[in-house]
């Protein structure tokens, strides 16, 4: 199954962006892509995370792929837009049991801590799976979803 993929990456993601880009155009799927693709120019990746993120929620996407140097920075920046759920994966059962459990639909992923091949099966075993719809996942998601609209700007 195609499907239509953000892309983005900072500075230091880019090299690994330009493999995922060819592999994912060479599987067949579209690529929406956020940038960046000048490693010299200075940049930050919560803006390629809110890139992503928002082709995701605005349809333009289905999923996304986003990388950064170790790809935690990336993974928390992503993950404070609501309807996001963003992952760093460095193992294949995660990359697609995070789709399949917790409905997963952004990959982080570290450029400086990953080698391409292995970058490679991360993304496709992460475009390969399918969220169950399980009830116990659903219950989990909806879970998520009611901490995201909690306004908690008060908690000290």
């Amino acid at each position: 199954m195609t499907m239509k993929i953000a892309v983005g990456a900072d500075h230091a993601g880019v090299p690994l962006n330009e493999t995922v880009i060819a592999e994912l155009k060479r599987l067949g799927h579209e690529v929406v892509d956020c940038g960046t693709h000048d490693p010299s120019e200075p940049d930050d990746y919560p803006d390629y995370a809110e890139a992503v993120g928002r082709a995701v929620l605005e349809g333009k996407a289905e999923r996304a792929v986003l990388i950064c140097g170790s790809g935690v920075g990336a993974s928390v920046a992503a993950n404070k837009l609501p309807g996001i759920r963003a992952a760093l994966c460095h193992d294949c059962y995660s990359a697609h049991q995070g789709v399949e459990h917790d409905n997963m639909n952004v990959l982080c992923l570290g450029s400086r801590v990953i080698g391409p091949e292995l970058a490679l099966d991360l993304v496709r075993a992460f475009l390969g799976a399918k969220f169950s719809g399980e009830q116990r996942h659903r219950r989990r998601l909806a879970k998520i979803t009611a901490l995201e609209e909690q306004d908690l700007r008060g908690l000290k």
